[in-house]
């Protein structure tokens, strides 16, 4: 492997753990190992653990970028394009049940910690809200697209929590409908 691509493997296995084990209980033992390098070869990468961080919000917030794209170059529907945001949902439900939901469990976590990232990680958010708020006013709610965008993240927020919190995912798939109903029937006002 190269450098760069050493660098990339210890970020995709950094945003793995800290997903799965939370940023602060991930220790760089562990990291070393979920990349399978030497702890010196680590910190040749990274030299703290708040490196590591800000390349993994850096990640995510690519990988959201990506994902947004492919749903604008996939239709012109904004309604469509919001129910692909809904249907994130079921898509990640396994992890989803298991974990929570990547960005708010990052962000809940940096928050209760007082670290300095959670302003960055609070940024893929933002990428979501800035988003959904654009599909709202092309489906002709421009005066209220941003509490729409808001409400949707909150209720999309919720579902995770609770679908991880009870392990249920007849939960996610009931509350996805129930959000694809309500989109549809913004259409009608």
């Amino acid at each position: 492997m190269t450098a760069m691509e050493t660098r990339q493997h210890i970020v995709e296995q950094s945003d793995r753990l800290f997903y799965q084990h939370g940023f602060e209980h991930t220790s760089f033992a562990h990291l070393a190992d979920a990349a399978g390098i030497s702890r010196g070869n680590f910190y040749y990468h990274f030299k703290t653990k708040d490196d590591i961080l800000g390349a993994v919000i850096r990640f995510r917030m690519d990988k959201t970028k990506n994902m947004l794209k492919q749903w604008e170059e996939k239709t012109t529907d904004p309604e469509q394009r919001i129910l692909d945001f809904i249907h994130i949902l079921l898509t990640n439900r396994a992890l989803i049940k298991r974990y929570g939901c990547p960005v708010g469990t990052l962000n809940t976590e940096l928050l209760k910690l007082g670290h300095n990232g959670s302003t960055h990680a609070r940024k893929i958010f933002t990428l979501f809200r800035t988003w959904l708020k654009k599909q709202f006013t092309l489906l002709g709610h421009g005066e209220n697209a941003d509490q729409l965008a808001m409400h949707l993240l909150s209720q999309s927020q919720g579902v995770a929590t609770l679908a991880s919190a009870y392990h249920d995912e007849k939960f996610i798939k009931q509350e996805v409908r129930r959000m694809g109903d309500w989109i549809q029937s913004l259409q009608r006002e």
